[in-house]
Formats: structure tokens, C-alpha cells, sequence
């Protein structure tokens, strides 16, 4: 699977979120990890840049 796009990872996101309790960035990181059945070598995947995580980006 490719890494969603921050459209398409927004919802999982707000799902996660909508429950009203605090979430921490890493639970809802994994909780749109586990809609898209991201592996782990996707989730390192880094942005051209070398700097950060792509994945974490689109998430937050």
C-alpha cells in the first residue's frame, strides 16, 4: 500500500479523535497506521528531504 495522502489519512484521524478523550500524536499515528494496514517500512519511509518521517508528516 502507498502512504495516504493527508486527505485521506484526515479522517481516520478524526475518528480516532472523536471519542473527546486527550489522544497522544503517536496513538492516532497508529490508529491511521491500522485503517491502512501500514508496514513498518512504510512508516519509516522518510520525505525527499531526509528530515522527517513522510507518514508522521501527512498525519499531523
Amino acid at each position: 500500500m502507498t502512504i495516504p495522502d493527508y486527505q485521506t489519512a484526515m479522517r481516520p484521524a478524526l475518528e480516532c479523535l472523536a471519542d473527546g478523550q486527550a489522544h497522544s500524536a503517536a496513538s492516532v499515528r497508529d490508529h491511521v497506521a491500522g485503517v491502512f494496514d501500514m508496514t513498518d517500512e512504510e512508516r519509516r519511509e522518510l520525505v525527499p528531504s531526509g528530515k522527517k518521517g513522510l507518514f508522521a508528516d501527512r498525519v499531523s
